[in-house]
């Protein structure tokens, strides 16, 4: 972006010279307010807010929708904005609209009466002067967001009183190319008080065939409408997540796996952060057989099962072997004190097998205690059947209670007594199970545990997971990192999450983030069983294309690995609440050295977990390391280490779950407390790869309060002044680097730049 694109706008704007002396491209001077005069007494930002500029009360955007076709590399976006008039009298409207860079627009209207729509798309500078004469005029700098950003300008139009006026853009993209990846962006603000509500859809046609569809900020759900086709959506939830919409795509190359790598450069720490996304075939289970499954089915039958719970486990167990295909095998186990076998190994599946195990299923009552330990033993004792991959679902609804109870000599035995490798996915039915158990097992094994709550259909949960395992196309999965000559390359990557890539089924996709050291490119090789047959993947990485629009990268990291460095607490307290020496496993200063740790990532990447929520609570001083260490401590220590049962331990685990796989940005900090209700923040605004803390009317870069914990100053060493010329360089500076949402925030804002404290005084706002 040219000097004058960013600075000399803002200089012009600010600047308190006369009016006269102000001509359009003669640099500095002149009366801010004459470079934007509104046409209208409304400005609307779709992606922001609307913005009242005269004496009116002004209107608002209720909804907005955006439908995005794609095909090929040509994106064509349209968006739907609901604007509402909750005044007396007919109120006039201009719309601003950022789009990327190279945007050519299609279409405007309205409803209603006026004169003949129109709307221009105006190049970067005259864009910029907008954008920053509308930030003098209401004393927002939320819209130097979009610094950098062509725009749309249109025609007044009206909003009738008390009514709703609709209008619709249209533009169209040439998307950007990586590889055998295509990125998309929609423009819209990552401030966490966006309140908007968002629907957003999006269609991908190619000629060749499509691998996968990603999103690293909002969840998608996704329909394949065929090897080049897929539709997608935004996901449940809430509509109103800020940030830009980010979705990227991957096309095939020939027979077999799809990948690219997003990266983030980071100096400071030798290199960078990197996401490396992979991708299946569309039609990889329809062009060959995908691998055959070896299925055992094991069933708690103790007493507390009586009744509905059993029914659901008995009909859902059913109707898992009915599914199974031809070649495939399964053994049924229950227990309750003893443990009872179908067969003492696996059966191949056929009509005689099939029916004896159902009429066998269908005798099965409910008695006794729970003997998880020797369940497992016999899960893991039979050779399995050559050629399938061994598949276990385990269900239990309580705390093991018969035999060997100890929950570290049930962990150890799953995980380090499997020499068959079986997948142990488990299933805890209601609160009272132990969860980090569970979770553990199924970690480590590559499964995943599923928490059934009271009130929620067993049987819907265990058919959802089965449905998920029906296509195995890659199993035992390696990642190795070779240098450009094909051999085994040391010390170019650390903190891979997950260190052990999972099983990947029909539909799935891999999502693995971690830090690279140094700029040599090289290449990520992932081996395994590919359909029944060993293959090996390679795809290059070149560091030299890392770049800072990828900001999502290095959150997505810091969150995974906050959630790796929990679970080591969590597991430390396996057995505790029977251990003797538990005070020294509190104690324990590698415990202490983790929730350190914890605490440096929670603050400069603006993440909170349920232990350091205080965070983000009024008054907590961050900029004080003891306080701060001994409260996360003791919020560990109270929850993470002795809580192991209950409501209040199901919710770590699933939180811990969601964000060591985590995919998708989580801007508001969302998570479920110790009654499970979900909770959120609007006190930390993650701004690019930088956090930001509210404390009072102040916000504080994460960096420094990291610094502040180091034993460094908190005493700014440069103040700059709202619609200052420093201030001026500083958005330039910052929009060459993508970073000028670091200064589009509400209030003074304290900001480390090369080394220093920045303290910008923020104006104050006049709408």
């Amino acid at each position: 972006m040219s000097r004058l694109s960013v600075v000399s706008a803002l200089t012009i704007f600010f600047a308190m010279a006369s009016p006269a002396s102000a001509q359009p491209g003669t640099g500095r001077g002149g009366d801010p307010l004459l470079w934007y005069s509104p046409r209208a007494s409304n400005v609307v930002i779709p992606q922001a807010r609307a913005y009242s500029v005269g004496h009116q009360t002004g209107i608002r955007v209720a909804a907005v929708r955006a439908t995005v076709v794609i095909l090929e590399q040509v994106a064509t976006t349209t968006l739907d904005v609901d604007l509402k008039n909750s005044g007396p009298a007919l109120q006039e409207a201009e719309l601003l609209l950022p789009v990327p860079a190279g945007a050519t627009l299609t279409g405007f209207d309205y409803k209603g009466k006026a004169s003949e729509p129109t709307a221009k798309i105006l190049p970067k500078d005259d864009a910029s002067r907008i954008y920053h004469g509308l930030v003098a005029r209401v004393r927002d700098p939320a819209l130097l967001e979009f610094a950098g950003y062509n725009l749309v300008r249109t025609s007044v139009f009206p909003v009738a009183a008390y009514r709703t006026q609709t209008v619709r853009l249209v533009y169209e993209t040439l998307l950007s190319v990586d590889g055998d990846r295509v990125d998309y962006v929609l423009p819209r603000s990552a401030a966490v008080d966006q309140a908007i509500p968002w629907t957003i859809k999006v269609s991908v046609t190619t000629k060749r065939a499509l691998s996968t569809v990603y999103s690293p900020s909002h969840a998608l759900e996704t329909t394949r409408g065929g090897p080049g086709q897929i539709s997608a959506a935004l996901g449940r939830g809430p509509t109103t997540v800020p940030g830009p919409f980010l979705l990227s795509f991957l096309v095939e190359r020939g027979e077999g796996l799809a990948a690219s790598v997003f990266a983030f450069p980071d100096p400071k720490i030798g290199g960078g952060y990197f996401l490396l996304l992979v991708g299946l075939p569309a039609d990889a289970a329809a062009r060959r057989k995908p691998i055959p499954r070896e299925v055992t089915l094991v069933l708690d039958r103790s007493g507390s099962m009586n009744g509905e719970k059993l029914g659901q486990a008995k009909t859902a167990s059913a109707r898992i072997l009915e599914e199974l295909r031809d070649g495939e095998s399964f053994n049924v186990i229950v227990y309750h004190q003893a443990v009872d076998l179908f067969s003492k190994g696996p059966v191949l599946k056929n009509a005689s097998s099939l029916k004896a195990a159902l009429r066998w299923l269908d005798a099965v009552d409910s008695t006794g205690g729970t003997n998880i330990y020797d369940a497992l033993v016999e899960v893991l004792r039979p050779r399995p059947l050559p050629g399938l991959l061994p598949l276990v679902l385990f269900l239990t609804d309580g705390l093991p209670t018969v035999g060997t109870t100890s929950e570290v000599a049930i962990r150890d035995l799953a995980i380090r007594h499997n020499p068959w490798k079986r997948r142990i996915f488990t299933f805890g039915v209601g609160v009272d199970v132990n969860t980090p158990l569970l979770e553990k097992i199924a970690a480590e094994t590559r499964a995943v545990a599923t928490f059934i709550l009271p009130g929620e259909p067993l049987d819907e949960k265990l058919e959802r997971v089965f449905e998920r395992l029906s296509g195995p196309i890659l199993t035992d999965p390696e990642l190795h990192i070779l240098d450009a000559a094909g051999a085994a390359s040391f010390g170019r990557v650390r903190d891979m999450i997950p260190g052990t890539p999972p099983d990947l089924f029909e539909g799935d996709q891999l999502v693995v983030a971690g830090r690279y050291v140094g700029d040599e490119p090289m290449f990520f090789e992932l081996a395994g069983n590919y359909l029944g047959e060993e293959k090996r993947f390679r795809f290059t990485f070149e560091p030299a294309r890392a770049s800072t629009r990828n900001s999502f990268v290095p959150r997505l990291w810091a969150s995974r690995q906050i959630a790796v460095l929990i679970d080591i607490i969590r597991q430390a307290g396996a057995d505790s609440p029977l251990a003797p020496d538990r005070a020294r496993i509190v104690n324990d200063p590698k415990l202490q050295e983790i929730v350190q740790e914890i605490i440096r990532l929670s603050i400069e990447f603006g993440i909170l977990t349920e232990y350091t929520a205080f965070f983000a609570t009024e008054g907590t001083p961050l900029d004080d390391p003891e306080e701060n260490a001994r409260r996360a401590l003791g919020n560990f220590v109270e929850r993470a280490v002795k809580i192991r049962s209950g409501l209040g331990s199901v919710n770590q685990d699933l939180n811990r779950s969601n964000q060591v796989k985590q995919r998708v940005l989580n801007p508001r900090n969302v998570y479920y407390d110790k009654k499970m209700n979900l909770v959120e923040s609007s006190s930390v605004q993650q701004a690019g790869s930088r956090a930001f803390w509210r404390q009072g009317s102040r916000w504080m870069d994460g960096r420094l309060m990291n610094k502040a914990r180091r034993g460094g100053k908190m005493k700014p060493s440069k103040v700059i002044r709202f619609g200052s010329e420093d201030y001026m360089d500083l958005v330039d500076r910052l929009s060459e680097d993508n970073r000028q949402g670091s200064i589009a925030m509400e209030g003074d804002i304290l900001l480390e730049l090369d080394g220093e404290e920045v303290l910008i005084e923020g104006p104050t706002p006049s709408y």
